[in-house]
């Protein structure tokens, strides 16, 4: 909590101009953007994501009306920064989509997701940037369901449905894997 405290102290410092404190929010922000970046662009493009985030987030700091979503408003930007990477590269027509099939899934998307959470890492690629937004999210940075709606700009049952053809995504890789 008190982290976060600090963290909204920053946004304040910085949304008046004060530079210290915006290196020190972007230092503290690289902490847990670049993991998340790596994983939806690779190690090769991470960093030039994350340099077109902070760009981003200096030029529009001043926008931010609640400081407390700090972190939502940086997550939302570093996908949408990470979507464009991967159309620029054109990685993302070798993706599968997210398609109508999510209507043939069952309700229940968490059966069995804790097994897969552990070869999540090196499955991720294995499944849309839009799916694996949300699979990341949800698993490995522990947002709820929610969060992730509202970082991402959708409705709830388009995040579980995103989950859920996520997860049948990593079920056929693992199958076809072992």
């Amino acid at each position: 909590m008190e982290n976060r405290t600090h963290e909204m102290l920053l946004v304040l410092r910085s949304q008046s101009g004060d530079r210290d404190a915006l290196e020190e929010l972007l230092r503290g922000t690289q902490a847990f953007l670049l993991p998340y970046i790596r994983r939806m662009v690779g190690a090769q493009g991470a960093e030039d994501v994350l340099q077109d985030v902070f760009l981003q987030i200096c030029r529009n700091v001043r926008s931010l009306d609640e400081p407390k979503f700090y972190r939502a408003w940086a997550y939302r930007i570093s996908t949408r920064a990470s979507f464009a990477f991967l159309r620029r590269r054109r990685l993302w027509e070798d993706r599968h989509e997210d398609s109508i099939e999510v209507d043939n899934l069952p309700d229940c998307y968490e059966e069995d997701a804790t097994i897969l959470v552990a070869e999540l890492h090196s499955l991720l690629d294995r499944v849309s940037p839009a799916s694996r937004a949300v699979l990341d999210l949800h698993y490995l940075e522990d947002l709820t369901i929610q969060e992730v709606a509202a970082i991402l700009q959708l409705s709830a049952g388009t995040v579980k449905s995103r989950l859920a053809y996520g997860l049948k995504c990593l079920r056929n890789a693992t199958e076809r894997k072992g």
